[in-house]
């Protein structure tokens, strides 16, 4: 039996179309026909697909389908894993905290959950909030997911919270950049302890309430209609197959929350207009010495040799992946579970 992993994508993207050019208008026709050109070579069975521009939603679009089992047809209000892109959320939460003078970006983790343990007494004492965001613990790529991934059921926040003294370091501390997902739930945890209510909680009632974002859930378990959710899909042995919904979380900051191309088009715009939103953009979520925060380099990055791009600097803020990208700012993030991709473009 062969497995592909490919199949849905949920694309929420601000473009500048540098590929066709930076001035250029596209119209939704294009889009269209780029997109199903591409589900078409990645044998994909659904997409969703949002554009922003100059503070308005200029596409917002379902292709394929939901489920091959019932060939429902995806809509822009399909709710779909975004998976790694939840950590922004995660991110801005903390922001929210940060403003409201409940906690600092410096704070000490092991002053917030006196149990964190990491791999010796140096960086258990001297690992802060901003350590568990930037991919620099000194772990390996990927340390402890198989706790969560594909099962994560038998695991609880304290086993995580305590696990990382029986890992080994790959790396000198702060050194070195490799993805963890096990130190988001970690960040999680401070702001259920922090704010008095789940991670969940938090983010359904102060990030996805306040944007009007219906159709999205911080995780799988918190939603209470599944009438419009999409199915993650593999192919096996050369044909599309839908597979289980995956919701084995400890909590959903490092990947859990499911989302559609119309609410996270919400989410774009909240994001360029730097934590302002509402039809007079004049509500605040975060401030923009917060978005400032989430959007600095924290940790460099190998900057790409691609002459398309024209970049100088690349690497990875709060939750967020920076570059430049012909001269413009890229904030970008991917999200992968098994079945299901994301992105997301700013």
């Amino acid at each position: 039996m062969t497995r592909k992993i490919s199949s849905l994508l949920l694309l929420a993207i601000f473009l500048f179309f540098s590929g066709i050019s930076i001035h250029a208008q596209i119209t939704s026709h294009q889009v269209d026909s780029l997109v199903e050109v591409a589900m078409s070579k990645f044998n994909v069975a659904g997409a969703s697909v949002a554009i922003v521009k100059d503070g308005k939603v200029v596409h917002s679009q379902g292709y394929g389908v939901k489920s091959m089992v019932t060939g429902e047809k995806v809509d822009n209000q399909t709710q779909f894993a975004i998976a790694s892109n939840s950590k922004a959320f995660t991110t801005a939460a903390l922001a929210m905290l940060v403003e409201e003078g409940k906690l600092h970006w410096t704070d000490k983790v092991a002053d917030h959950l006196p149990e964190f343990k990491m791999y010796n007494d140096y960086v258990t004492q001297n690992f802060i909030i901003l350590d568990l965001l930037t991919h620099r613990s000194g772990l390996g790529l990927g340390a402890g997911d198989l706790m969560i991934f594909p099962d994560g059921s038998d695991f609880t926040i304290h086993d995580i919270m305590t696990c990382f003294q029986y890992f080994e370091p790959q790396s000198a501390f702060r050194t070195k950049f490799d993805y963890d997902n096990l130190l988001y739930l970690v960040a999680g945890e401070i702001i259920a302890r922090t704010s008095g209510m789940s991670w969940e909680e938090f983010i359904k009632t102060r990030i996805m309430n306040p944007l009007g974002m219906t159709h999205s859930s911080p995780s799988v378990a918190y939603m209470h209609d599944k009438s419009n959710l999409a199915s993650p899909h593999n192919t096996v042995d050369g044909k599309l197959t839908a597979l289980p919904t995956y919701q084995d979380m400890v909590n959903g900051a490092a990947g859990g929350i499911y989302s559609s191309a119309d609410d996270l088009s919400k989410w774009m715009l909240v994001q360029l207009n730097h934590g302002k939103y509402g039809d007079s953009v004049d509500k605040q979520l975060f401030t923009e010495v917060g978005q400032n925060e989430m959007w600095k380099i924290q940790t460099s990055l190998d900057v790409s040799k691609n002459p398309r791009y024209n970049s100088h600097f690349s690497g990875y803020g709060l939750g967020w992946g920076l570059r430049d990208v012909q001269g413009k700012l890229l904030a970008s993030h991917t999200g992968g579970l098994p079945g299901m991709l994301s992105i997301t473009m700013l």
